[in-house]
């Protein structure tokens, strides 16, 4: 097989640049997006330095990008999250478009420009980029926010406008044929999608169930790319975007029991694809537009983030959002992106506009997207605190709704089940995490709330609201999950105390540096407590055998010299390491 080096040479440009600018919004305490576009600049064939040599190539790569976000956007949000926002977002984004291409054609009059110019410059900025604002939402937790629900809500019916736009734009002045071209078009992608999504929910769930009994890693990595990407090839036969297919996957698989695993297996795959999207708008921004296009772009920003703001404001008050929710509606939808490139384009074949206006939507996109990183930063501090909406701003369990103060049991095998059981009796609420989907589904049906996965993945853990919790149980034997599981749950937690069980006693002093509280060793234990019948049943004095065990368990547990009280006649304790030799056969005196 004959690789291509320019090719490889071009893919080592863009994670080192995404690690370079990540590195710096990190360290500038700025969301990691803008240091992705910045580091996309500086491999950018308009810019002096190394560059990448095919950026086409790359356009490819960033739209699996785009697709494995929408896809576990659509597995973190639910379709209750949507029906709640359905009107704002069904009328309102059909409506705040109407009035961003009035203004664009307001603008285009005292500029000179032609009523097609207008027109198609309104349409190109009325389109925010889902995948920006769906990462800054992420980034920030807002997702499950009124105004996250509300923002995701009108980008998605944004993301089916712009379906109609590109039919439309080619043509502006042969509406009826167009008409025409549009209604074919939506009726073939009902006529694909009702029936393929029909199935799919029907079919999605037993198969899910069949690939969670594996319990195979790889196995469930694969039939969730397989979900999203299907979906999206299917939606974008249909004439529809890929992003819109890859959500509506993701929303199917919200309403099963395993989103988060799925979503767990997902991210690190999905973080290194958005990374590359946004380091490749970075290189497809000219410099030099900024220069020589001042004017049109400063007109541009102006129409996307002023402009933009007001009228997503005025919008989300008219369908009577309080007044600070419709200000962070206004603020989330100031950028453009990946949509507004698509539309440009057409556009700009269609002849309605010049490489002036393209090359300046490119520049706007970038400006806009790193304003809008800044606006969401500093607006909700002006807007206060105390007048947010911060009833749901954690993705948790639909069944067990907010928790504060529980229990999160991870294991419910046959030591984390009698845990269950004890905590149960006592009436002190938890959360079960289990990798065996037949017990989450036993324990849902005893309305037990459980999250299916791994315990020592992020995601699982804040499902099971693991940073409100007062308690953590970690009853998994696998030592090296346990030490992971520890270190994310301390991340997530600094206060609640941590029990774990190791089966190795190497493994405990891990377990106690990553974070856990105490660390229970099942041989130690079976081991004390064969002492302690033993002792009694020969009748020593009680007080003395729980002395004389708590003096093994101090030296178990420090490994050093436990110093012996004088005159109580227990043993002195000691851990001896031997260096060399073989021990094995030969008397203890040696």
């Amino acid at each position: 097989m004959i690789s291509e080096p320019g090719l490889f040479r071009d893919l080592a440009y863009v994670f080192l640049a995404a690690v370079v600018g990540g590195g710096l919004a990190r360290y500038a305490r700025q969301p990691l997006i803008l240091g992705y576009v910045l580091g996309g600049l500086l491999i950018s064939p308009l810019t002096p330095g190394p560059s990448v040599a095919d950026v086409h190539t790359f356009e490819r790569f960033a739209e699996i990008g785009v697709i494995l976000l929408m896809f576990s956007l659509g597995i973190e949000f639910s379709l209750k999250d949507l029906a709640g926002v359905k009107w704002i977002a069904i009328l309102g984004g059909p409506l705040g478009i109407l009035m961003i291409i009035g203004l664009a054609m307001v603008v285009g009059a005292q500029a000179g420009w032609s009523p097609t110019r207008s027109a198609v410059v309104g349409m190109v900025v009325s389109v925010a980029s889902t995948m920006a604002l769906a990462r800054l939402l992420l980034d920030r937790g807002e997702i499950h926010s009124r105004h996250g629900r509300i923002l995701i809500g009108i980008s998605l019916v944004e993301d089916l406008i712009v379906v109609v736009l590109i039919v439309l734009i080619p043509a502006l002045g042969a509406l009826q044929d167009r008409i025409v071209a549009i209604a074919r078009a939506l009726v073939t992608a009902a006529v694909i999608l009702i029936p393929f999504f029909y199935l799919t929910r029907r079919i999605l769930p037993p198969l899910l169930a069949r690939v969670a009994r594996t319990r195979s890693d790889e196995l469930f990595l694969l039939v969730a790319l397989a979900i999203g990407l299907g979906a999206a090839a299917l939606t974008q036969a249909a004439g529809l975007s890929l992003a819109l297919g890859a959500f509506l996957a993701g929303l199917l698989i919200n309403e099963s029991d395993y989103a988060h695993e799925m979503l767990a297996r997902l991210l690190s795959l999905r973080d290194a694809f958005v990374a590359l999207f946004f380091v490749t708008v970075g290189v497809l921004i000219d410099p030099r537009v900024i220069s020589t296009n001042l004017t049109l772009l400063m007109v541009l920003v102006g129409i996307i983030v002023i402009g933009n703001w007001a009228i997503w404001t005025i919008v989300a008050l008219i369908f009577r959002q309080p007044l600070s929710t419709a200000l962070l509606v206004g603020v989330g939808l100031t950028q453009i992106g990946e949509f507004s490139f698509v539309l440009v384009q057409v556009a700009r074949q269609a002849g309605h506009v010049g490489l002036d206006v393209y090359n300046a939507t490119l520049a706007a996109s970038l400006v806009t997207i790193l304003l809008n990183a800044v606006l969401v930063r500093v607006v909700p501090g002006w807007i206060g605190p105390g007048r947010l909406d911060e009833s749901t701003l954690t993705w948790g369990l639909r069944s067990a709704g907010a928790l504060e103060g529980h229990v999160v049991l991870c294991g419910f095998g046959r030591v984390g089940s009698a845990i269950g059981e004890a905590l149960e009796t006592f009436g002190i609420p938890y959360v079960a995490i289990e990798t065996d989907p037949d017990i989450v589904k036993s324990l849902r049906a005893r309305n037990v709330p459980a999250v299916f996965g791994d315990s020592a993945q992020r995601v699982i853990l804040a499902a099971a609201q693991t940073d409100r919790a007062a308690l953590v149980i970690l009853a998994i034997p696998e030592s090296d999950r346990a030490r992971l599981a520890v270190s994310r749950i301390r991340a997530l937690n600094p206060d609640a105390p941590i029990l774990a069980r190791v089966l190795d006693s190497e493994w405990r002093a891990r377990l106690m540096e990553a974070g856990a509280a105490e660390v229970i060793q099942p041989e130690e234990e079976a081991a004390s407590t064969l002492i302690r019948h033993a002792l009694e049943r020969v009748a020593l004095p009680r007080d003395r055998v729980l002395a004389y065990l708590s003096r093994i368990r101090t030296a178990m547990e420090h490994a050093e010299a436990a110093a012996a009280d004088a005159g109580t006649g227990l043993p002195l304790i000691r851990e001896v390491r031997l260096k060399g030799g073989s021990p094995v056969g030969r008397p203890l005196g040696e």
